[in-house]
């Protein structure tokens, strides 16, 4: 499977390293133990197959639309198939704008079974990963946003990029020139 990710500005990538940092020295689940070089905080718009030449031209055009300010709404935590800890953010129209291009561009040229249903326009809800696990509730009943810092309450999404979860690969996404 290929992703399509939003990168944060410097800032904000910080910021989300030093909440990844605070879960993990409290023992709880924390995207910090992954040791990849290619793990950094992002924002996952979709996944597909794979990226083909007419999903890369429409993707260019998406790049060429960044940077792109979102807002910071808080803590949220979501019981899917795992628990994931989160940061949310506002989706405000023109970051709605900006996913249902990458959606549509995913869409055009993939089957759709081999799409996230999650990632879906009607039911993407954009946040920062902070912690993931397995284990159902594991972030219930705690006190998680007194262990984590302030969000930013202002982030620059800054770069497309794809990663590539057979070969580990990771590609930005360049507007076309």
């Amino acid at each position: 499977m290929r992703t399509v990710e939003l990168l944060l500005d410097e800032a904000a990538d910080l910021a989300v390293r030093e909440a990844w940092r605070r879960l993990a020295d409290a023992g709880l689940p924390s995207q910090a133990r992954h040791r990849s070089p290619t793990n950094s905080p992002h924002l996952t718009l979709a996944a597909c197959r794979e990226l083909t030449a007419p999903i890369r031209w429409e993707l260019a055009e998406v790049a060429a639309a960044l940077p792109l300010p979102v807002r910071c709404t808080g803590v949220v935590c979501f019981e899917r198939p795992t628990s994931v800890l989160a940061w949310a953010l506002d989706l405000d129209l023109a970051l709605a704008n900006l996913h249902r291009r990458v959606w549509e561009a995913v869409a055009s040229d993939s089957p759709l079974e081999h799409l996230n249903p999650f990632h879906a326009p009607e039911r993407w809800s954009p946040h920062i990963t902070l912690g993931r696990t397995r284990r159902a509730g594991a972030f219930a009943g705690r006190r998680v946003p007194e262990l984590l810092p302030a969000p930013p309450l202002s982030i620059r999404l800054t770069t497309l990029r794809s990663y590539d979860t057979e070969t580990g690969a990771l590609e930005v996404l360049e507007p076309r020139t």
